[in-house]
C-alpha cells in the first residue's frame, strides 16, 4: 500500500508540474494573442444611431408625437423595423411616415404615390411625388421629425437632400429634428471629386460639397444646418464603434442596398464616378446582375476601353471586358461591348479620378456617341467638363480640384463626431 500511496503521489505532483506550466504559457500567450486579434482588424460590430436609441429605451424621444423619415434600410442590428420598434415604443407616438426616392419599400424607379403602412396604418407621406417637401399637412401634430436612412455618402444622392429639405421645413415651424445615424459606406477619410457649383443646386446637390465628402448622414446634417443656415433644433443619435478609416465591410453589418441598383459594397465605391457616364450615354449595369460594377455601351469595344484603362494603371483598380445585354434601363434589350470593373485595394480606389479616366478613353475613342457635355448634370462643376472636352488630362484636371478640397476639408473636420 505505501508503495501504491508513493506512486500516486508522484502522479499527483506531475500533474500539478503540468498545469502550473500550462497556466504559465497561457499567461504568456495573452498579451501575443490580444495583439493579433488587433492585427487582424476584428472589432465591435458598429452599433446605428437606432440601435444605440433602443439601448436608451427611446428617452430622447419620450412625449413626442413622432414622423419618422425612413425607408427599407432602417433596421437594427438584429434586423428589426425602425416602423415597428417606434410604433410599439412606451412613452411616444409615432404618427406618420415620410419615405425618399424610391419608396418606403426601396422598390420604386420612378414617382412614389402618398399610400398607407398596411402594419401600423400609419400614413406614409411620399417626398418624391406631388411634392419632395413635407407641408404644413403632412406635418400636422407633428413635433419631432426622425431621419434614418442609409445612404451612399455621395452628393448626388437625393435620400441626402431629403433629409435637408425636411430640416428646412422643421426648423420653420420650430419641430424637434432628429438624424439617427449611420456609416457612410465608403469610409470618413477619402475626400474626392470636384465642388460643386454654387449656382447649380438642385435636388442632386444641395449645398457646395465634393462628390465625395466622407462625412456620416449625422456629420452631414451638423454642416448644412450650420453653414447653410437652417438653423434647426438639431440633435444626432451617433453610432458606436466607428471610425473614419471603415469601409462599410468593416462594420460588422449586413448590407442592405439602399436602393435597387446599389446592391453589393463593391458597387457603393464604383458608383460615384460611374454614375456620372450614364448621362452622356453609357449604361453604368442598370438591369444586370452587376450594376455599378461594368459599364458599356453597344458602341463600345470592350476589349479596347479596357486595354486603354489598364494601361493607365490606375490605383487598386483593374479592368476586363465584358459584353453584356441590360434587361432594364438604357440600352435594354441590346447587346453592349463592355467593362468590368475589378476591385483590388479599395482603399487605394479613386473613383471620380476612374470616371474622367474611363471619361478620357472614351471621348478620344468614340467621340460621335459619348457626349462629355452632358456629364455637368452629376459632376455639377463646369470648369471640370470644359477641360476634359478639351482634351486635358484627368491627371491634371484632379489636380485643378485640390484647392476647393483644401478648404472643404477644413471645413467638414468642425462636424466630426467619430475619429
Amino acid at each position: 500500500m505505501q508503495g501504491d500511496d508513493l506512486t500516486a503521489t508522484k502522479r499527483a505532483l506531475a500533474r500539478l508540474v503540468r498545469f502550473t506550466l500550462s497556466i504559465a504559457l497561457l499567461a504568456s500567450a495573452a498579451p501575443h494573442a490580444r495583439s493579433a486579434r488587433k492585427r487582424s482588424g476584428h472589432a465591435a460590430r458598429v452599433q446605428t444611431g437606432l440601435d444605440v436609441l433602443e439601448a436608451e429605451k427611446f428617452a430622447p424621444l419620450r412625449g413626442k408625437h413622432i414622423g419618422l423619415i425612413t425607408n427599407h434600410t432602417g433596421l437594427d442590428a438584429q434586423g428589426r423595423s425602425n416602423v415597428d420598434l417606434l410604433a410599439h415604443a412606451s412613452g411616444l407616438q409615432l404618427v406618420a411616415l415620410f419615405s425618399p426616392e424610391h419608396g418606403l419599400a426601396g422598390r420604386n424607379n420612378e414617382r412614389v404615390s402618398s399610400s398607407k403602412d398596411p402594419t401600423t396604418g400609419l400614413p406614409v407621406h411620399s417626398l418624391y411625388g406631388e411634392t419632395r417637401r413635407p407641408t404644413d399637412e403632412m406635418l400636422q401634430g407633428i413635433d419631432a421629425l426622425v431621419f434614418d436612412i442609409q445612404d451612399a455618402g455621395v452628393r448626388f444622392y437625393t435620400y441626402t437632400v431629403t433629409m435637408a429639405y425636411c430640416m428646412e421645413e422643421a426648423a420653420k415651424r420650430k419641430i424637434a429634428f432628429f438624424v439617427l445615424d449611420r456609416p457612410n459606406p465608403m469610409g470618413g477619410e477619402i475626400v474626392e471629386g470636384p465642388m460643386l457649383d454654387a449656382a447649380k443646386t438642385s435636388f442632386v446637390g444641395y449645398f457646395p460639397l465634393p462628390v465625395r465628402y466622407a462625412l456620416t448622414i449625422g456629420e452631414l446634417a451638423q454642416l448644412f444646418n450650420a453653414e447653410n443656415h437652417i438653423g434647426a433644433d438639431l440633435h444626432v443619435i451617433a453610432m458606436k464603434n466607428w471610425h473614419r478609416n471603415y469601409f462599410f465591410e468593416s462594420t460588422g453589418n449586413r448590407w442592405v442596398p439602399p436602393s435597387p441598383n446599389l446592391r453589393t459594397p463593391k458597387g457603393a465605391v464604383l458608383y460615384p464616378g460611374l454614375e456620372i457616364l450614364q448621362s452622356a450615354g453609357v449604361s453604368v449595369g442598370r438591369g444586370t446582375e452587376t450594376p455599378f460594377e461594368e459599364f458599356g455601351a453597344p458602341w463600345m469595344n470592350g476589349d479596347d476601353v479596357a486595354a486603354a484603362l489598364n494601361a493607365v494603371r490606375l490605383p487598386g483598380l483593374r479592368f476586363a471586358a465584358k459584353p453584356f445585354i441590360p434587361a432594364a434601363g438604357l440600352y435594354s434589350g441590346q447587346r453592349c461591348g463592355g467593362v468590368a470593373v475589378r476591385i483590388t485595394d479599395r482603399a487605394a480606389v479613386r473613383s471620380m479620378r476612374m470616371g474622367l479616366e474611363i471619361a478620357a478613353v472614351l471621348q478620344k475613342l468614340y467621340a460621335a456617341q459619348f457626349d462629355s457635355g452632358k456629364l455637368l448634370e452629376l459632376t455639377g462643376d463646369a470648369e471640370t467638363v470644359r477641360l476634359l472636352h478639351e482634351n486635358t488630362s484627368p491627371e491634371k484636371i484632379v489636380a485643378s480640384w485640390s484647392a476647393g478640397l483644401a478648404a472643404f476639408d477644413q471645413m467638414r473636420k468642425k462636424y466630426f463626431l467619430y475619429k
